[in-house]
């Protein structure tokens, strides 16, 4: 056999790329016309049910084949979610900064006192500049040179507060900002941007499609690179994990792709897990699974000794200044709570809630969302300053403390610095891996004159009817499985199966003409 015949691709479509894919322009003419032909042989002769040539067997490498095409699908139809994520996701990481950089006046005390004014006093300042409303909860100062928040339900606000903020040493008022659960103005617009791209609830359809195929990719890129099997060096650890500087054209642009790819997976599918936790479709699902697994956070009992339990929101917003009081309570009240949730050991910063009637009882939690955590609960009988119930996060199930330390670690605020500093690498990795990705296509569209295309051809078309009966068998519940798990991702998976339907369809009949 000669060289040139040896260097002719069995299949333009092989997903390996290791023999294979570079666009015609980097071959001889007559090499170039060599591997159309051989590609689109098999594939015509898969659609074409007048073709004479016989459908290949099942075979286990029809697996591949099916990865590779879903790859390309989601690679080329989902990237302009995930790069949307990806940017925005990046812009978020750094809003501790921009919080500081903008609203420092309100956020930061001009100078540490010795011992910081009762909270009556502050929040009587508080509410002498803002007298609208009711106050809702107070929040005390996470660190000695941060102010107190005083936090108002105001009813032309609709869901988001007024906080007051208040110099903690001196009671003077530093300030107000509309806040959304304890979020700054930037930050809750970047929080939806990332979120619903600042639409609303049809917006976070964007953001569920995003984080629901993201998983997806991953682990089918994961297996297609790790689990190639041309050349040496494809089986080795520096193969799978370095890019090959070696290589020229649209082998070299594959192999940035997927070694970022290797090096980014746990982290992006950490991002993935935890997003869909709070999406709209597919969070559903997992409240589901938390009921069914007792895997809800403890409630905390309000309700003082002989009077009705009131409905308690466990929501994770939940003490955060979401509530709405009908008149303010007695200023007094809050350093009582303080101080008896103190007495009982809740140190750091805590969030006090007055009494949503004469019935209940106060609460004050630990918001301590930095590593170590501390999230434990106390209910406060004001009046006496006895402590009538507690919850401790030792005592929260693991699949609620999983949901909880995963929502602070995707928000970046779980290791403080480094956590934002891990986020904003992956979101430029993943930034880099979708561009390499649009880069590949474009560098196996055809270049001769007569056959020119803005970008390469789909992999090969009908590999699911090569598929063994056991991967039909078992895959097809599975996927069934899936979709229902994840609504978003079996409604656009769907959604792909009939657009590649259609369109297998055209082409029989343009063949056929």
């Amino acid at each position: 056999m000669s060289r040139r015949t040896e260097e002719i691709p069995q299949n333009d479509h092989d997903p390996t790329g290791t023999a294979q894919g570079e666009p015609d322009g980097d071959r001889p003419d007559g090499l170039a016309k060599s591997a159309v032909a051989t590609a689109e042989g098999p594939a015509a002769a898969a659609d074409d049910p007048g073709s004479d040539r016989q459908r290949p067997a099942r075979s286990w490498k029809a697996v591949r084949h099916l990865l590779v095409r879903l790859h390309f699908y989601a690679g080329v139809l989902v990237a302009p979610f995930l790069l949307v994520a990806a940017l925005t996701g990046l812009a978020y990481t750094v809003t501790p900064q921009l919080d500081q950089l903008l609203y420092g006046d309100q956020l930061r005390v001009e100078k540490v006192g010795d011992e910081p004014r009762p909270l009556a006093e502050q929040i009587a300042a508080a509410r002498a500049a803002y007298p609208e409303g009711t106050v809702a909860s107070v929040v005390t100062p996470p660190d000695p040179e941060d102010t107190t928040r005083v936090v108002l339900a105001v009813p032309e606000l609709g869901e988001k507060q007024r906080t007051v903020f208040v110099d903690p040493y001196t009671a003077e008022v530093r300030g107000e900002l509309t806040t959304w659960f304890g979020s700054m103005p930037l930050t809750t617009w970047l929080d939806d941007l990332h979120r619903n791209l600042n639409l609303g609830e049809t917006g976070r359809l964007y953001s569920e499609v995003a984080a629901s195929w993201l998983g997806v990719t991953v682990l089918g890129g994961l297996v297609l690179w790790l689990g190639r099997s041309r050349g040496q060096r494809a089986k080795s650890a520096r193969g799978a994990l370095l890019p090959d500087r070696k290589a020229r054209g649209v082998r070299r642009t594959r192999s940035w792709h997927a070694a970022t790819g290797v090096w980014l997976a746990l982290a992006l599918l950490f991002l993935s897990a935890t997003g869909l936790t709070w999406s709209n479709y597919a969070g559903e699902r997992f409240g589901w699974l938390l009921d069914a697994a007792n895997g809800n956070a403890p409630a905390l009992d309000t309700a003082l000794p002989g009077a009705e339990a009131p409905v308690e929101d466990h929501s994770d917003h939940a003490g955060h200044g979401g509530g709405e009081a009908t008149a303010d309570a007695d200023p007094a009240d809050f350093d009582a709570a303080l101080t008896a949730a103190r007495d009982a050991g809740l140190g750091g910063t805590v969030v006090v809630t007055p009494a949503a009637d004469a019935a209940s009882a106060w609460t004050v939690a630990q918001n301590d969302n930095v590593w170590p955590v501390h999230y434990d609960r106390v209910a406060v009988d004001a009046s006496s300053g006895e402590i009538t119930s507690r919850t401790y996060w030792a005592d929260h199930p693991a699949l609620s403390k999983l949901s909880k330390l995963g929502v602070q670690g995707h928000m970046g605020v779980l290791f403080g610095v480094v956590n934002q500093i891990v986020l904003a690498l992956v979101a430029l990795g993943l930034t880099a891996v979708i561009v390499w990705g649009y880069r590949m296509w474009w560098q196996r569209r055809p270049t001769r004159d007569d056959r020119r295309a803005l970008v390469g051809r789909a992999p090969e078309r009908g590999a699911w009817r090569r598929l063994p009966l056991p991967v039909l068998v078992l895959g097809i519940p599975a996927v069934i499985a899936l979709g229902w798990a994840l609504p978003v991702l079996g409604v656009t998976l769907a959604g792909f199966l009939v657009v590649d339907v259609v369109v297998g369809a055209v082409r029989r009949q343009r063949r056929t003409a």
